[in-house]
């Protein structure tokens, strides 16, 4: 059950955020504390799905050979097969043009070392390193979850933020997405709650409205 005072924050941050001519987004800054994150072991790192997705189309790509990419190409926004990661890993302009375009990938489990060894210098350093799936598996459930999940990183900084949707989405939907985050990122820190000194919600362009 979400928290009334989480609801009622979002509602606060929706309506007083300024009408603009483009979509806006929602995002969930969190402050940390009593928390060394220069020890690599305290940092997150979670890819979250969220109860009602991000609120706008996400790109996924699935890179894997001719079965997997028959029944990904109707289903992915791009395919790669191994002979054209090839290509890619040597122009490394177009590798760069293709981790910015996408948001999330999912590639054959035996192509792994291949991509980290070629693709690796591209995708880690953004996040983007790609999800395995093994042979033969349906790709349609794991990029079902993607197109859902928003990736959570606090590398050594202990504030950060994560989208949870946009603005013509409901407090309610917004508010779950932002229960979901927290939940998972205090189960994760030694102290759990007492790790998080505060968290806001905010649009774009709006101000800022306390939720913890």
């Amino acid at each position: 059950m979400v928290e009334k005072t989480t609801i009622a924050a979002v509602k606060k941050a929706l309506d007083s955020s300024p009408k603009r001519n483009f979509r806006q987004s929602v995002d969930l800054a969190i402050n940390l504390r009593d928390v060394d994150l220069s020890i690599p072991k305290n940092r997150i790192q979670e890819d979250i799905v969220l109860p009602h997705g991000r609120g706008k189309a996400l790109r996924i790509c699935v890179i894997g050979g001719a079965e997997l990419a028959a029944k990904a190409k109707d289903l992915a926004d791009l395919v790669i097969t191994p002979e054209e990661l090839g290509k890619i890993a040597d122009d490394r302009k177009q590798a760069k043009k293709v981790a910015s375009q996408v948001d999330y990938f999912i590639a054959e489990a035996p192509l792994m070392p291949q991509i980290g060894k070629r693709l690796g210098i591209v995708l880690a350093p953004r996040g983007k390193m790609p999800k395995p799936i093994p042979p033969g598996a349906d790709p349609a459930p794991m990029i079902e979850a993607l197109r859902k999940t928003v990736s959570v990183r606090t590398k050594d900084r202990k504030t950060f933020q994560a989208p949870v949707g946009t603005v013509d989405m409901t407090p309610e939907e917004l508010a779950e997405n932002v229960d979901a985050i927290l939940k998972r990122v205090t189960s994760k820190l030694e102290k759990g709650k007492m790790n998080i000194d505060s968290a806001y919600v905010k649009t774009t362009m709006g101000p800022a409205e306390k939720v913890l």
